[in-house]
């Protein structure tokens, strides 16, 4: 048994640690505690509620509306970790200035992002959104058709990237890809840029930007990047979605082949 003396020798390093890793104690709590506690209660799942809430909160054939609803509900209510208003922007400038006509999504998770993408296209533009959860998948296909895109726009594919990315061409005639946005796994991202590297869908200007590449990290895929020298790349740094403690950035590629 812990004598007395040796537990309040322990107080002082334990208060230190709450004070310096206060915001992933938040996280954690807000992240897992209340969302285990919410399933149970409701007997729904976290991006189901989120559906609702967006439902019942945004006018349908409205993008941006959607989008608000998603945000008041993540920051004040329950939080997943959907790209957020403000690397949102990030996301928002570059596919304005790229313009892009073949998007690829990896993780599609309830169709934030996916939403927020499919309303920058140009006319004419097609956006291919992978999602290998088949009950977040179909919270997506909703969320997709409550803000009016059609499959001439958005295509959702449900199935893991490892798996798509080889079939893109032949099942898709996919011969290039513009634009490519990364928010699955994280320990998923340097296969899958290899792999689009390898099946060719990457041409000289082809954009990567991928998210959370400093917390919870992507280490792998971050030190590829400073050896390969086929990419032009930088980091945005922001703050974790619906945080404002914890750091975090984007990595933003420019595909500039073969040397």
């Amino acid at each position: 048994m812990v004598s007395p003396a040796i537990a309040l020798a322990f107080v002082p390093l334990l208060l230190t640690l709450l004070i310096r890793y206060r915001y992933f104690f938040v996280l954690f709590y807000r992240a897992v505690l209340v969302r285990v506690w919410r399933d149970c209660v409701t007997g729904l799942s976290r991006e189901e509620r989120a559906y609702q809430y967006v439902l019942t909160h945004s006018t349908p054939g409205d993008p941006d509306s959607i989008l608000d609803a998603f945000d008041v509900w993540c920051s004040k209510v329950e939080y997943i970790s959907n790209i957020g208003p403000k690397k949102g922007k990030i996301l928002d400038r570059l596919l304005m200035e790229q313009s892009p006509l073949t998007v690829l999504e990896l993780g599609a998770h309830c169709g934030y992002s996916t939403v927020r993408i499919a309303r920058a296209l140009p006319l004419g533009a097609r956006l291919y959104t992978i999602e290998m959860d088949q009950g977040n998948a179909a919270i997506t296909e909703k969320i997709i058709r409550l803000a009016g895109f059609d499959d001439d726009t958005v295509e959702l594919i449900v199935n893991p990237s490892d798996e798509v990315i080889p079939r893109l061409r032949s099942d898709y005639n996919l011969e290039r890809l513009d634009f490519v946005f990364m928010d699955h796994w994280k320990k998923c991202y340097l296969p899958d840029l290899q792999l689009l590297e390898g099946c060719g869908l990457l041409g000289k200007g082809s954009v990567i930007l991928a998210d959370n590449v400093l917390f919870p990290g992507a280490p792998k895929f971050l030190r590829y990047l400073r050896k390969c020298g086929l990419y032009e790349w930088k980091i945005h740094r922001a703050t974790l979605e619906y945080s404002t403690g914890i750091r975090d950035g984007m990595a933003e590629l420019i595909y500039q082949g073969i040397k």
